[in-house]
């Protein structure tokens, strides 16, 4: 009785065991593969996840989609991702932002047992922007300007709880200045409202403003990172201008579902990092203000994990709170 219980379930076990090593030793790439991007068309994110695509589609044979998937502040093309089967053939794009809301928002998946990061893409560094009219042409005269008058300036951001609110609330906590947060529902909303006078400063990358700033309609005060931008030689590191450490950056990255085989997620992130040493793709980058940034799994990894402590003392310093 007992033998003719255990059979049916040795020889189940085995059929399983023997579908798993099949599934294991497939060849990787074997199919199309789906580059979800949680953003609308036509930003950067979806500018880079083409680059990116279309080479991988070239050098290995397999065409590579890019699915946008906007809505939910990046949680929509999130959710689809952590959704899907977890073989290599779907991977997602991700900002700063899938840091912030794994620590402000309720998300339907957990931002730590998930994914398995893949590699990152891109690094750019954030510019401090002001309009014209206010009376500050140095980021120490601006500090000051704050202190003698807390709360009466404003800054902008894309979005509440967005990358560039965080990196604002960070330099209040750095300076030591209150400078009162005007949200929008967007980065061109937000730039035309500073562009106009009606909000006094911005964070942003350099793409976003180079062409103002040359024609006057912006002073930049200063850039995050450890050097000067080759972009905008003219402007000071944050360092340079009397506030060092804040050398913040955006970047974007790849993250796969949790269970992807480790053998798929170091094949795509070596050809991942293979794919960011070249020229072309380089120069294409720096166009949009973004330098190459690679790393193995484990480097991005100690990234999120970096990344993660440090916005989380900003929201908690700061005291900043959404709802879904």
């Amino acid at each position: 009785m007992t033998s003719s219980i255990l059979m049916p379930l040795l020889v189940t076990t085995a059929l399983i065991a023997t579908e798993s090593a099949a599934f294991a030793q497939q060849p990787y790439p074997g199919k199309p593969i789906r580059f979800i991007s949680p953003y609308a068309p036509g930003g950067s994110s979806s500018t880079v996840a083409r680059l990116i695509g279309q080479k991988l589609t070239e050098n290995w044979g397999q065409h590579v989609l890019v699915d946008n998937r906007p809505g939910g502040n990046t949680i929509i093309g999130t959710e689809a991702m952590v959704k899907a089967t977890p073989d290599g053939h779907t991977i997602l794009l991700v900002t700063n932002t899938h840091v912030i809301n794994s620590l402000l928002i309720a998300t339907p998946y957990d931002a730590n047992r998930d994914f398995a990061p893949v590699a990152t893409l891109n690094s750019s560094e954030y510019v401090l922007v002001v309009h014209p009219s206010v009376p500050a042409h140095s980021l120490q005269e601006l500090i000051g300007l704050a202190k003698s008058k807390p709360g009466q300036l404003n800054y902008a951001s894309s979005v509440s709880g967005g990358s560039n609110h965080l990196v604002s609330e960070l330099f209040n906590i750095m300076a030591g200045v209150k400078i009162h947060h005007v949200p929008y529902k967007g980065g061109g909303p937000a730039l035309t409202d500073v562009l106009g006078g009606q909000v006094h400063m911005f964070f942003n990358n350099a793409s976003t403003f180079v062409a103002h700033i040359k024609s006057g309609r912006l002073n930049a005060l200063a850039i995050s990172g450890a050097a000067r931008s080759p972009t905008l030689p003219q402007v000071p590191t944050f360092t340079e201008g009397g506030l060092p450490g804040f050398e913040v950056k955006n970047w974007q990255a790849v993250l796969a579902p949790a269970a992807t085989p480790r053998a798929i997620i170091d094949k795509l992130s070596a050809e991942i990092g293979k794919i960011l040493t070249l020229s072309d793709i380089k120069e294409k980058l720096a166009l949009q203000g973004m330098d190459a940034f690679i790393s193995n799994p484990e480097q991005f990894a100690a990234l999120l994990k970096a990344e993660t402590a440090r916005v989380a003392k900003v929201i908690k310093t700061a005291n900043i709170k959404l709802e879904n």
